[in-house]
């Protein structure tokens, strides 16, 4: 567990692109055939939103959540060139090198709590993921998830780690209540919280999440001022998680009293 991969993909063919990403993701074809939703390190929130993606996916496969495969995607600077829309062509042009995909689960259909039912250990579980990644996007507005043959997918962390985006007290960010639990998807169903909170931090450890944080690529933690290696800026996240891994019973109590509220 010490050693985790990604495979890594070369970019062959811009699909189209999908446009109720707030980042502007696309579907895109890779030289080994597969199609994938693609990320680009040169969207708004830039490579912290696929730090968080990576961060956060990668932790749910550890966890035994379903998520797609996430690889490594290599854009070339010519994909920019031949690129009739402007938007579309300078975000090209601003990914050009390392980017993130999801594997495309081809005929999957959104999640709707309305149509499908979620069983309480799932719905604990995934609860207790976003609580601990912070991850504000798993809303009945934006649920985030897929049901792909009749199994629950889960897709898009990359509003995960918020705090990461100014660094600002994180430390202390680190042991507050996730608060927007208020507002999950699947809060209403979520009724083994404590009992996942034991399996989940049984599970997970500073050896697997330091594995995890290792996947960073070193392009993607260029440029943050907030650190003076690349080595402290790792070592951060790493205290983050850590930490509210340890004092898990922060954000599991505030998360049982937003369900009593709620039912």
């Amino acid at each position: 567990m010490t050693d985790l991969q990604l495979r890594t993909v070369n970019v062959t063919r811009y699909v189209t692109p999908l446009r109720e990403g707030g980042s502007m993701p696309a579907i895109a074809e890779a030289d080994d055939n597969f199609l994938y939703v693609l990320k680009f390190r040169g969207a708004g929130q830039g490579p912290r939103a696929l730090i968080a993606e990576l961060i956060g996916g990668e932790i749910a496969r550890i966890l035994g959540l379903r998520i797609p495969e996430l690889v490594f995607a290599n854009l070339d600077e010519a994909f920019g060139r031949t690129e009739p829309d402007e938007e579309i062509q300078d975000l090209l042009k601003a990914s050009v090198g390392l980017n993130l995909a999801l594997h495309y689960l081809s005929g999957a259909i959104t999640f709707d709590p309305t149509v499908t039912t979620v069983d309480a250990k799932l719905a604990s579980q995934i609860v207790w993921l976003d609580c601990f990644l912070t991850n504000m996007d798993r809303t009945c507005r934006n649920t985030n998830m897929l049901v792909w043959h009749k199994e629950l997918w889960l897709i898009d962390h990359g509003a995960s780690l918020y705090f990461h985006h100014s660094w600002q007290n994180w430390e202390e960010q680190a042991l507050r209540p996730f608060f927007l639990v208020k507002d999950h998807v699947l809060l209403p169903w979520a009724s083994e919280l404590e009992s996942v909170d034991q399996e989940f931090r049984s599970i997970l450890n500073s050896e697997k999440i330091q594995a995890v944080i290792n996947l960073i690529p070193d392009v993607w933690l260029e440029g943050d001022t907030n650190f003076d290696t690349k080595a402290a800026h790792r070592k951060a996240y790493l205290y983050f998680l850590e930490t509210r891994l340890t004092n898990s019973n922060i954000f599991l109590k505030e998360a049982q009293h937003a369900r009593e509220i709620l039912i």
